[in-house]
């Protein structure tokens, strides 16, 4: 039986208004923190609970452009990797702002966006236009989603990645105009074979020169056009526009929105996502409104989302650290990422990641606690810019089930059983070395167990 078939649509979205049942609480703040970002530590959480959670939801909206000091400092370290031209090596530079950040919201978009839009560097297998597309994902991801699909249309990333760059009149290629509909903006079902190839017209003679997007006229077909019951003499940006207004895009971008944000399962109906849909047509599909909707709803803070998303490997990695103002190394980290499921600039094909339950099997589990043995082990890894035990020092954590209700607090959006408190006290006694190599075993045994999976 799917569970919100039973949850009332007008409810749903109502903005959350906190209860003697169901207080706003550290709990419930690390839960935004997680979804709307990657986690935050104690301190921001105590700041975040002596505000309403309404307020806490437009801050992180309204930071939806990087300060000039970290936009400064985030560019000149990507800049130094690009002059070495590998884009798994770009990778590091991205990491480096995912666990800096100001802007969680902002950087969480970003992501969503990489993966809606994927493009592989695998295929393009140019730094410089990957990082190009990422800064404009970045630039658009709060924004207009007409002005962010019309972009990505002639970014030339994207052009290479979907075969658009060699689409000529004499042989329309229909990659990309079937993507536009199926991924991107309509899903399945919604358009027909005919659609695509008229589509697929619109665009002949988009292509990439010094690796600029341009329009060769000469290989446009100027011929009239029926795209979804409208015909004309259509180039590319009129067919991103009747793309753009049928009215399955709202109900198809609420949906992916639900599943990123809120839980990765049941299927939520369309009579339950109508309200978000409607708000982001009625906003001119501006995505700051939508989410802002979403981010502060019932729904968003009820049973049906707590602890109902299974961790990418992005979330679980960067959650962790920023969670314990953790740092380490950024190579080690994004190319740990790649090896476990979630390489950065590498989704594994257009459709992206499919998330959910396919990030994990008997294989990725090891992976993820493989790579977090790597990052406890690695000399670079620090917290707060301090050993582990200094820090926990610092916040008056001195002992096994003090550290274990600290890390439980932190990481985790499920509750430990008091057998599993039991084992991780007999992991943490019986481990050899000194106190830090105590404590950075037992953070390896928590991060390792399944309840640090969820999100």
């Amino acid at each position: 039986m799917n569970e919100l078939n039973s949850v009332d649509p007008k409810w749903a979205w109502l903005p959350f208004e906190p209860t003697s049942d169901q207080p706003w609480n550290q709990t419930l703040a690390a839960h935004l923190f997680r979804r709307a970002g990657f986690g935050a530590d104690l301190a921001t959480l105590d700041v975040a609970v002596k505000q309403s959670p309404a307020e806490v939801v437009e801050q992180l909206v309204l930071r939806n452009t990087e300060a000039n000091d970290f936009r400064a400092a985030a560019d000149t370290l990507a800049e130094t990797v690009l002059a070495g031209g590998d884009p798994k090596q770009l990778s590091a530079a991205w990491v480096y702002r995912l666990l800096f950040t100001p802007n969680q919201l902002l950087e969480k978009m970003t992501l969503f966006w990489h993966g809606h839009f994927a493009t592989g560097a695998e295929k393009v297998q140019d730094a410089r236009m990957m990082w190009n597309q990422n800064q404009f994902l970045r630039q658009h991801a709060l924004g207009d989603f007409h002005e962010l699909t019309q972009k990505i249309s002639q970014d030339p990333a994207m052009l290479v990645y979907l075969d658009s760059a060699i689409n000529r009149k004499a042989h329309p290629n229909e990659n990309f105009a079937r993507e536009l509909m199926e991924l991107f903006c309509l899903g399945e079902g919604n358009y027909g074979e005919k659609d695509v190839l008229e589509l697929a017209r619109c665009f002949t003679g988009w292509e990439v020169k010094g690796k600029q997007f341009r329009k060769n006229r000469y290989q446009h077909d100027s011929e009239a056009k029926t795209i979804l019951g409208q015909s004309g003499n259509f180039d590319g940006e009129d067919g991103v526009r009747i793309v753009l207004e049928q009215p399955q895009l709202e109900q198809f971008l609420a949906r992916k929105w639900f599943r990123f944000f809120v839980c990765d399962e049941p299927q939520p109906s369309a009579e339950l996502l109508q309200p978000l849909a409607d708000a982001f047509r009625q906003h001119d599909l501006q995505v700051a409104p939508a989410l802002t909707m979403l981010l502060k709803s019932n729904i968003f803070f009820s049973k049906h989302a707590l602890g109902r998303k299974i961790k990418s490997p992005v979330e679980l990695m960067l959650g962790t650290l920023r969670s314990l103002q953790a740092t380490t190394n950024t190579q080690l980290l994004a190319s740990g990422l790649l090896a476990i499921g979630q390489g950065l600039f590498y989704p594994p094909n257009v459709k992206g990641w499919d998330g959910g339950r396919t990030w994990i099997n008997s294989s990725t589990l090891l992976g993820r606690a493989n790579l977090f043995g790597k990052i406890l082990e690695n000399s670079a890894t620090r917290f707060d810019g301090k050993s582990l035990t200094e820090a926990l020092r610092n916040l008056g954590v001195r002992t096994a089930d003090t550290a274990i209700g600290h890390f439980a607090k932190c990481l985790l959006a499920v509750p430990l059983s008091d057998v599993t408190k039991s084992e991780l006290r007999q992991t943490y006694q019986n481990q050899t070395g000194d106190e830090e190599q105590k404590l950075r075993s037992l953070l390896h045994a928590i991060t390792s167990l399944p309840q640090s999976q969820l999100g």
